[in-house]
């Protein structure tokens, strides 16, 4: 089967970054559901992962993890999918990856394909809508009011990935004013039309852009982008006993300015579930198809920003550095591997 990989970490502009390349086709065991990829997209994880992980055993390592596809065959304790089946996903973070004609997944942590969209609008949508759904709702649950504070949810960087997604989950699923930040007009834009109330300018001091709202101390804030270097800011701005949920990966972290206001500290990583077999794993299986409705019910859109063409390294390469850029808005996908198989 056609995939794309490489043998060792390096810059998006080495040739070798990634290379197409010949893999043999995997087969199902124990609940893996084996689906035949047609869109996947890429995740800054992806990125992360290609500029500092080396192959175990000399072999080739196969990034991606967004996928939708269809069931092609179920392993002997599969049970929630058939052959023929469509469906989306976010993979597990020590496996194989999506960037492949076809990809074993636990079928634990996959959901139904939403018939509304297509396969590249699917594959926009699971990883960034199981990081802001994890974050918004498991970890920093605004749907629990914190006493005093502003009924609002600041989103930092809503114009990326799981920024588009936790602005929509936000708006669709909670009476929060919803206030997020973008930097240039476009972004702007985007992020408006996506249902946010409020854009800040990220670029321009926090605590005062959100002063002059007028709204209060929000409740809870949402960092996706850039931690580090708004850190203070956050803990200026928000609420005595507000909720603070962050995703990426800042140098250092000191926190102890949110000690005063007794503020509560969330990572969210989506992969943690499949990465320890957690007894909750099948949760994401769940949320994946209540986002699913809810595409389908017309409350949530697809976050699909660009379709970079086929799956193949040179594509990929042109993703990876729109995505290492830090310019891209909204999901950058790729559809299908061109004519021909193997």
């Amino acid at each position: 089967m056609r995939a794309v990989g490489y043998l060792n970490p390096s810059l998006i502009d080495d040739p070798a970054a990634l290379v197409d390349i010949d893999l043999p086709k995997p087969e199902p065991m124990g609940r893996d559901i084996l689906v035949e990829v047609h869109a996947v997209s890429v995740n800054p994880v992806d990125t992360k992962v290609r500029r500092a992980v080396k192959p175990e055993g000399g072999a080739w390592k196969v990034l991606g993890w967004d996928a939708a596809g269809t069931v092609v065959a179920t392993g002997p304790q599969a049970s929630l999918f058939k052959p023929g089946d469509a469906v989306f996903y976010s993979g597990a973070f020590g496996r194989s990856g999506t960037n492949a004609e076809f990809h074993l997944v636990d079928e634990r942590i996959v959901g139904k394909k939403p018939v509304s969209l297509d396969w590249p609008q699917a594959a926009a949508l699971p990883l960034t809508a199981i990081t802001a759904w994890e974050a918004l709702f498991d970890r920093i649950d605004v749907r629990k009011a914190v006493p005093g504070a502003a009924p609002s949810v600041l989103i930092i960087g809503g114009a990326g990935g799981v920024g588009s997604i936790a602005v929509q989950l936000a708006r669709r699923l909670t009476d929060l004013t919803v206030i997020a930040t973008a930097s240039r007009p476009e972004t702007q834009s985007w992020v408006h039309a996506l249902g946010a109330h409020r854009v800040l300018d990220h670029t321009k001091p926090l605590a005062a852009e959100l002063a002059s709202l007028g709204l209060g101390a929000p409740a809870f804030v949402f960092s996706t982008t850039n931690t580090g270097a708004h850190l203070a800011e956050i803990a200026q701005l928000i609420a005595p006993q507000g909720r603070f949920a962050l995703i990426d990966d800042p140098a250092a972290l000191d926190i102890n300015a949110f000690k005063r206001k007794s503020v509560s500290v969330h990572w969210e990583f989506m992969f943690t579930r499949s990465m320890f077999e957690t007894s909750d794993m099948g949760a994401q299986g769940a949320l994946l198809n209540e986002v699913a409705d809810l595409v389908d019910a017309g409350k949530l859109r697809t976050t699909l920003g660009e379709n970079f063409g086929p799956v193949n390294a040179a594509n990929l390469k042109r993703a990876h550095a729109l995505v290492e850029s830090g310019r891209a808005k909204g999901k950058i996908v790729l559809e299908g591997f061109g004519p021909g198989g193997r």
